[in-house]
C-alpha cells in the first residue's frame, strides 16, 4: 500500500501554524547569522569565511553552529600574534 502525501490544505491549522513558525525561526537565524558574518573581522570567525555561507544555510544546525563554535570573541591583535 502507498500512502499519498499531504498536501497542505490536508494540515490542520495547528499544524500549518507549527511549519511557519519553525520556518521563520529558521529564516531568521540564517539571515542574522549571514548578517553577523559579512560585518564580523575575518580574524574573529573560525575558518574561512566562504566555507561559513554554505553552512549556515543547513536547516537549524548551520546557524547555530556558527553561533556557537564559528565566532570568536574579540581578538586584540596581540593575541593573535600569539596563535
Amino acid at each position: 500500500m502507498s500512502k499519498d502525501k499531504l498536501q497542505w490544505h490536508d494540515l490542520s491549522p495547528m499544524r500549518k501554524a507549527c511549519i511557519i513558525v519553525a520556518a521563520l525561526i529558521q529564516i531568521s537565524l540564517a539571515i542574522g547569522a549571514w548578517v553577523d558574518l559579512a560585518r564580523r573581522p575575518k580574524e574573529q570567525v573560525r575558518g574561512r569565511k566562504a566555507l561559513w555561507i554554505p553552512v549556515i544555510a543547513v536547516n537549524f544546525v548551520g546557524p547555530l553552529t556558527y553561533f556557537g563554535w564559528g565566532r570568536r570573541k574579540h581578538v586584540e591583535p596581540d593575541e593573535l600574534a600569539a596563535e
